[in-house]
C-alpha cells in the first residue's frame, strides 16, 4: 500500500539514485512505518523497481524509471559524494576527444574504498580499483583537497545536473599525469585543436594554481608550441624554476632543453605547423 506513494516521491524529488538516508526521510514524511521500511525496499527490488547499487545505495529501475536507463554521470555522483566528472568522461563530454571513454571517470578529494580493495586489500601496487554496475566501469582517482577545483554544474539531461570538471580544468589534468591519458601527446594534440575554445587566462590561473612547476612549466610550453598569445602565458614563464622538467614525465631525461621554460623535450615534438 506504501509503494506507489514512496516511488512517487522519490521521482517528484528528482532522486533517481538514493541512498537509505533519502529513503528514510521520504518514508518519514509518507507515513511509513520505519520497520517497514527494508521489507518495502526488498519488494521494490524483486519487482524490478529499483536495483541495489552498493550498500546503502538504490537506483530506481523499470516502470519507476520511466524506461530509461539512469545517466551513468547520475550514478557516479551518488557512487562517492563529493565527486566530479572527470578524465576521459570529462573530455569527451566537452569535445575535446573523439574517443568515446568506455569506463566513466572521476576525482574526488575523498579516499575511496570500493568491494575489490576490501577483498583484496588497499594499495595493491599497480592496479586501480573502481564499480563495475551493469557492464559499466566507474573509476575514481583521488586528489588532494586543494587541487579539487574548477568543477561545474551541467544539465545531462532534462532532469539530471552533474559536477564536472570545467572545460580548462580537464585540460589541466593532461598536462598534470599524461601518463593517465597514454602520454604528453595527448595534451599536446588536444591543445593544439582546440585551442580556439578554451580560456588561456583561466588555464594560467588553473596551473598556477595547482601549484607544480612542472605542470605549469609543461602547460607554459604547449601553449607557446600551440601559438597561445605571449602575454598571457608570461606568468607561467616567469615562474621560478629550481631545474629542468621532463615534457612527458614518464619518459626518460633526453631530448632538447628549453631555458625559457626550463622544459626537456623528451617527446620529441616542436612546434605547431
Amino acid at each position: 500500500m506504501y509503494r506507489d506513494k514512496f516511488v512517487t516521491s522519490l521521482i517528484e524529488e528528482e532522486l533517481t539514485v538514493f541512498s537509505i538516508d533519502d529513503a528514510r526521510t521520504i518514508a518519514a514524511r509518507d507515513g511509513v512505518p520505519a520497520r517497514l521500511l527494508p521489507g518495502l525496499l526488498m519488494r521494490l527490488a524483486a519487482a524490478g523497481w529499483i536495483r541495489r547499487l552498493r550498500r546503502g545505495l538504490y537506483v530506481l529501475s523499470g516502470p519507476a524509471s520511466g524506461g530509461s536507463p539512469v545517466h551513468p554521470f547520475a550514478i557516479a555522483a551518488r557512487l562517492v559524494t563529493p565527486s566530479a566528472i572527470s578524465h576521459w568522461s570529462a573530455l569527451h563530454y566537452h569535445g575535446l576527444t573523439s574517443q568515446v571513454p568506455r569506463i566513466v571517470t572521476s576525482m574526488t578529494p575523498r579516499k575511496v574504498v570500493t568491494p575489490d580493495m576490501r577483498r583484496r586489500g588497499d594499495g595493491v601496487a599497480g592496479q586501480k580499483h573502481a564499480w563495475t554496475i551493469e557492464g559499466v566501469r566507474y573509476e575514481f582517482t583521488t586528489v588532494s583537497a586543494r587541487h579539487y577545483f574548477g568543477v561545474e554544474h551541467v544539465w545531462v539531461n532534462e532532469r539530471l545536473r552533474a559536477a564536472i570538471t570545467d572545460r580548462e580544468r580537464t585540460l589541466l589534468e593532461l598536462f598534470i599525469a599524461p601518463r593517465a591519458f597514454g602520454g604528453i601527446g595527448e595534451g599536446l594534440a588536444t591543445l593544439g585543436e582546440h585551442l580556439d575554445a578554451l580560456s588561456v587566462e583561466k588555464l594560467v590561473q588553473y596551473a598556477l594554481q595547482y601549484g607544480a612547476v612542472s605542470v605549469a612549466k609543461r602547460l607554459g610550453w604547449a601553449l607557446e608550441n600551440a601559438g597561445a598569445d605571449s602575454h598571457a602565458i608570461k606568468p607561467l614563464a616567469i615562474l621560478p624554476a629550481s631545474g629542468y622538467s621532463l615534457l612527458d614525465p614518464s619518459g626518460a631525461r633526453v631530448g632538447v632543453r628549453d631555458r625559457k621554460w626550463m622544459i626537456q623535450n623528451n617527446a620529441g615534438v616542436g612546434p605547431r605547423g
